[in-house]
């Protein structure tokens, strides 16, 4: 029997298409019977329309309205997100930027699942708030992304298309107002051939949708008065599991659990009405329902579609939930009709779909495992290819065409009720890339990823990097049910499915993102080398830039069983003035170049994610002074600060709560508190006064930014200081915005390091957020002033109080942005901070 959510049941997919043998179904509701699924899969296969909707960010999306066309109505639906909330909060890890991205992205997949949609992204990269759309577009070159959202509704090609943010604003992130600029853009340009003809070149076509919409009615979404646009019901309940729609609404987005919205599942959701405002924005207005004018049958391919659409609602009036397997006969007449249509990507979707109902009635199922889930190049890959058949009739295997071009050969009846398992290998290409996200193969700009291949472009993820085709001989007809090799993880949980990742036979790592150095001095720096493989001989390099120079040259080196490490120095030195430069490291083993670093991002609820970028490191030249030795680190909710301390020369000592008393902080110079403490320690608040008293004996301590909402610890310093009502505006997102010195003469801005102009420049991304909106004026000394064009300044970026002896330093300043991009400035403030007192 086919378990709806099984692993078995989700290699019927066949690409992007959601199926619903696959959905996600709530805990507490018994699994539907799979004649019930396959019906309603055939009802949606009776249906033609499609919508796409698009938002800024992971986590933007109504997952309801997705819900609805998706699983009530059964259209093709999708989310076009056009980042991968690169720059967003992350609630539960250290991970942001680049790793950040790629949780969320499999979050919004984890989402998709549950609410049936697909998913699509641009190359845009969210690159923090942004409080217009003017810079938004700035930053993400607009051209090339609203090319990508052309690109995304020529290849889903959209009826209808639905944005969530108006285009002209209304007191929200410039990230939303631009995401809707740019959908309302595209609709029009989709269908023009004069608009990205290159993308024509390569394969697509125009495709003009019939209207696009905004989804009224939220905060900054815009327009939407009771009277106004028109009127969509998207209440009710799932027709095969019963579950109110509103309900997987919320455990869709419930699975943004970086966010912090892992409650929204347990908080339900009903089925009863839920309407919501459409106004026009573009194309047909609509006045009674979002598909009006649009033929959502079979009937807009003409007469053949027509007859198509006959056949297929006689079968769904003659299938049998007990009996699915009867249908068979039927749906291989519509399958001969399909074939007889013009090709475009709606009838191949569909035919991908109405292979996997076929498949699905007889009770076919395939699973395609590895057992390991990292491969090197040279390797053989060994999958086991396995067909269970759990219908009442058996099903005839004509053979399969898997990775590395092979073929198993077929010819096989496969019984009722049995299990066919058949051994595969084939070796890996010694040229193949080692793994890596598409999107993070090469480097991009601030604002938009770089992508080599633009047939990429769009995807949610990398396609199968080891496909396998299953083909079955049905009724005459070679049916198909796409698939790829996984690794299965076993868990307290139960089973993970793992991409089989490609790794490279040894792994680089380096000291520090970003290595300090003195004009004309020379720092050791060692390469870690780490065996993938056992009994591994390479030869090891630094590149570096004109100007600097390694010794030696190249390093030879040989490791013994797998895990070995070796740590092989150099001798870098740095030119006699001030300069940043990038160093890679890289190795060559038996011919082939390889230079990654391994990041492992494991949460229990994602599939388990491997990155493997280059192994390189900053270098920075610049004139740093400190005073100090030894400096105390509480972590908040990730950052680089103890790396950026190391380089600076300290000794940092990593505190707990219970640390926060003066005779445990004894010897330290500064306690460093990191980003967000105040809202993830549960530790915080009842040690405070103890930290309070160690500065008023002299120390110093740095807090970094918070959030006002989630604030575990609401006392942030010895004085009164409020982040509470922090809104958009109490950050500057302009990272080049003109910094005003308040207090030229503070020790902040002259001790050990004049600080000038320059230490402002060649920031990344803003200057800092959260900046306090209130403080005891008498005791904080606030130092700079700052703000976007047009605003007011804001002087709460770094606030400094003197406590008896001490001082204590409250900063919403974006050192955790500013450290690892080995911003100089950000280097010079923070040993000024550190060495403020005695």
């Amino acid at each position: 029997m086919i378990t709806p959510g099984s692993l078995w049941t989700r290699c019927l997919l066949g690409g992007a298409s959601f199926c619903l043998a696959q959905a996600v179904v709530a805990a507490d509701l018994p699994a539907p019977a799979p004649g019930a699924v396959w019906r309603q899969e055939l009802r949606s296969f009776a249906t033609t329309g499609t919508l796409l909707h698009i938002a800024a960010h992971p986590d933007d999306e109504n997952t309801q309205l997705i819900t609805y066309f998706a699983r009530s109505r059964g259209y093709r639906t999708a989310y076009l997100s056009l980042t991968r909330g690169d720059g967003g909060q992350n609630e539960i890890g250290p991970e942001f930027d680049e790793k950040l991205g790629v949780a969320r992205t499999q979050e919004l997949l984890a989402a998709r699942r549950i609410d049936g949609g697909r998913q699509f992204f641009t190359r845009a990269i969210d690159f923090g708030y942004s409080k217009t759309a003017d810079e938004t577009l700035r930053f993400w070159d607009r051209k090339e992304v609203l090319g990508d959202v052309v690109r995304v509704i020529r290849t889903f090609r959209p009826d209808v298309v639905v944005t969530r943010f108006s285009p002209t604003g209304g007191g929200t992130h410039g990230h939303h107002t631009a995401s809707g600029i740019l959908g309302a853009e595209a609709f029009k340009l989709a269908g023009d051939p004069q608009a990205y003809p290159e993308q024509l070149r390569q394969g697509l076509t125009v495709w003009q949708p019939k209207r696009v919409v905004l989804n009224s009615g939220g905060f900054g979404r815009g327009g939407g008065g009771s009277g106004s646009g028109l009127k969509v019901d998207i209440g009710g309940t799932d027709p095969v599991t019963g579950e109110g729609l509103g309900a997987i609404a919320g455990r869709s987005r419930g699975r943004h659990i970086t966010q912090g919205f892992g409650s929204f599942g347990a908080r339900g959701g009903g089925s009863g009405p839920n309407e919501q405002t459409f106004l026009p924005l573009g194309g047909e207005p609509a006045t009674k329902d979002l598909f009006d004018g649009v033929e959502t049958t079979w009937a807009r391919y003409g007469a053949a579609g027509v007859e198509l659409a006959r056949q297929v609602e006689a079968a769904i009036a003659a299938f049998e939930v007990t009996n699915p397997a009867a249908s068979v006969p039927a749906l291989l007449e519509i399958r001969q009709r399909l074939a007889g249509l013009p090709e475009d990507p709606l009838v191949i979707d569909k035919r991908e779909q109405l292979d996997r109902i076929v498949l699905g009635c007889l009770g076919v199922s395939v699973r395609s495992t590895a057992a390991r889930g990292e491969i090197v190049p040279g390797e053989r890959l060994e999958a086991a290819l396995a067909v269970r058949v759990a219908g009442p009739r058996s099903v005839r295997l004509a053979g399969i065409r898997a990775f590395g071009g092979g073929r198993v050969e077929g010819g096989r009846e496969i019984a009722a009720g049995q299990e066919l398992v058949l051994p595969y290998s084939s070796e890996v290409p010694r040229d193949q890339p080692v793994s890596q996200p598409y999107w993070l193969r090469a480097d991009g700009s601030s604002g938009i990823a770089r992508v080599d291949d633009p047939t990429l472009i769009g995807r949610p993820e990398n396609p199968p990097a080891f496909p396998v085709t299953y083909e079955f001989e049905i009724g005459g007809q070679r049916v198909l049910a796409r698939d790829e090799v996984f690794a299965v993880e076993k868990g307290e949980k139960g089973e993970r499915r793992q991409r089989v990742e490609v790794v490279p036979p040894v792994v680089l790592n380096l000291p520090a993102e970003v290595v300090l150095f003195a004009a004309g001095s020379s720092r050791r720096v060692e390469v870690e080398v780490i065996a993938a493989r056992a009994d591994v001989a390479g030869v090891a390099r630094l590149a570096l830039p004109d100007g600097w120079r390694c010794s030696p040259e190249s390093q030879t080196f040989r490791l013994g069983p797998t895990g070995e490490k070796l740590r092989l120095a150099f001798t870098v030195t740095a030119p006699p003035q001030a300069a940043r430069a990038v160093m890679a490291a890289g190795v060559t083993v038996e011919g082939s170049a390889y230079s990654s670093r391994r990041v492992v991002i494991d949460y229990a609820h994602l599939p388990r994610i491997l990155l493997q970028p280059p192994a390189r490191a900053r270098l920075v030249v610049l004139d740093v002074a400190t005073k100090g030795t030894k400096v105390g680190y509480l972590p908040g909710a990730g950052d680089d600060t103890v790396r950026a301390l190391e380089q600076l020369g300290y000794e940092v000592r990593t505190l707990a709560g219970a640390d926060l008393k003066p005779e445990k902080l004894a010897g330290l110079k500064a306690v460093v508190i990191g980003v967000r403490a105040f809202n993830e320690r549960d530790d915080l608040a009842a040690n405070l006064p103890g930290l309070f008293a160690w500065v008023q004996a002299g120390g110093t301590a740095i807090a970094q930014y918070n959030r006002p909402n989630g604030l575990a610890a609401t006392e942030l310093g010895p004085y009164k200081l409020s982040i509470q009502g922090s809104a958009p505006q109490w950050r500057v997102t302009d990272e080049r915005a003109p910094v005003r010195f308040l207090l030229p003469q503070h020790p902040m801005l002259t001790t050990p390091n004049r600080i000038g102009p320059e230490d402002f420049a060649g920031w990344v991304q803003e200057r800092g957020a959260y900046f306090p909106s209130s403080w005891d004026e008498e005791r904080y000394e606030a130092v700079l002033a700052m703000s976007d064009p047009g605003e007011e300044p804001l002087r709460g970026g770094v606030l400094v109080a003197r406590h008896g002896r001490g001082h204590y330093v409250y900063t919403g300043l974006a050192f955790f942005r500013q450290l690892p991009a080995g911003v100089p400035g950000a280097y010079r403030l923070l040993a000024n901070l550190v060495s403020l007192g005695e």
